[in-house]
């Protein structure tokens, strides 16, 4: 039988659905309205204020579920970007994303949205609510595979920090930037373990932690006010020292929301704290894994950078990402539910 559309009131929303590490990546590829503003930051705050229910039908239920994430593809007034991007999840509006980035370098590639393909790499500049973000894609006889990005600069914002945890009193935090703000903690000192612990556990920790930080610890950023905010919190198995060995995390971001994949802003934060604290050197690689699902992306610091008064780096992660689906979705005008829902 011949696919067909349903009935439906109004416009059909067209995606094509990819995964990295695990991590889902709804990216649309039409039946959004117009999105108004002459930036990509200035065009994140628009469809947040405007558009935000395309948001919702597209990653609730029961068109998606409460960890699934979305790409709207934009333009944008860089001259050397390829394409701009505005990410989406459960709770609102993210400014990186590196699973994402990995499946979109791919994707631009596959789909024309850049210039004819190069190998043994084809170069994606992508630009992100956080900046340009390079990314290069590995082609080789007319297949895309691979692909590694260069960071926007991230860096330490703070460690050591104390924070008041409820239920766990004082915990010490470092919280690091690789696109957007994330908190690290040993999941030790919860008792936990990132590949062996009840995800449920695991979250409960993570998210009290980000209430903490969110209360007690004022961010800033040098570029914009819009990147000053815990996206979320990263708990680790506390293998910071240099090792060709993986080291595992698990990240709870936006709304208690867990990402399957190692994270791919977390890792660029990660390694900027880890070169902060004179862990790693240049150019030394090390592998991420997560404890959601195993799945692994590799990360270096390859250059060092400024941004405002912080001393940073440009962070290079590479994994793989891998298509699962294409599709149309529509609504029904007497559908109670068609804006979608969530359920914890």
């Amino acid at each position: 039988m011949e696919m067909q559309l349903p009935p439906h009131d109004g416009d059909k929303l067209s995606v094509v659905d990819m995964q990295t590490g695990g991590e889902p990546l709804r990216i649309i590829l039409s039946g959004y309205p117009e999105v108004k503003g002459d930036s990509v930051l200035s065009k994140r705050r628009y469809v947040r204020e405007h558009l935000d229910h395309f948001r919702q039908v597209l990653m609730y239920e029961p068109r998606g579920h409460y960890d699934m994430y979305g790409a709207l593809i934009v333009d944008s007034e860089i001259p050397e970007a390829d394409l701009g991007v505005l990410f989406m999840h459960n709770e609102g509006y993210s400014t990186m994303c590196g699973h994402a980035i990995i499946a979109l370098g791919r994707f631009a590639v596959d789909y024309k949205l850049v210039r004819e393909p190069q190998s043994p790499e084809t170069q994606v500049n992508i630009h992100c609510p956080c900046g340009l973000v390079k990314a290069f894609v590995e082609f080789s006889h007319g297949k895309t595979g691979a692909v590694r990005f260069l960071s926007v600069p991230a860096f330490a914002f703070a460690t050591d920090v104390t924070v008041k945890v409820e239920g766990f009193d004082d915990v010490l935090v470092d919280i690091s930037y690789g696109g957007a703000f994330y908190a690290f903690v040993n999941a030790q000192r919860f008792g936990l373990d990132v590949t062996k612990s009840r995800t449920r556990d695991l979250v409960d920790a993570a998210t009290a932690v980000t209430k903490a930080v969110r209360s007690q610890v004022k961010l800033h950023h040098p570029a914009s006010d819009d990147l000053a905010f815990l996206y979320g919190t990263i708990l680790t198995d506390g293998n910071d020292n240099y090792s060709s060995d993986p080291t595992a995390n698990v990240c709870v971001f936006a709304e208690a929301q867990v990402d399957r994949s190692p994270t791919g802003s977390g890792v660029t934060a990660r390694v900027a704290l880890q070169y902060h604290k004179g862990l790693i050197k240049l150019n030394q690689v090390r592998t991420f894994q997560s404890g959601a699902t195993g799945s692994q992306f590799t990360g270096k610091a390859v250059q060092e950078t400024q941004c405002g008064d912080f001393k940073a780096v440009v962070v290079e992660v590479a994994g793989r990402a891998f298509y699962t689906g294409a599709s149309h979705f529509v609504q029904e005008a007497d559908d109670e539910l068609k804006h979608g829902f969530l359920l914890k």
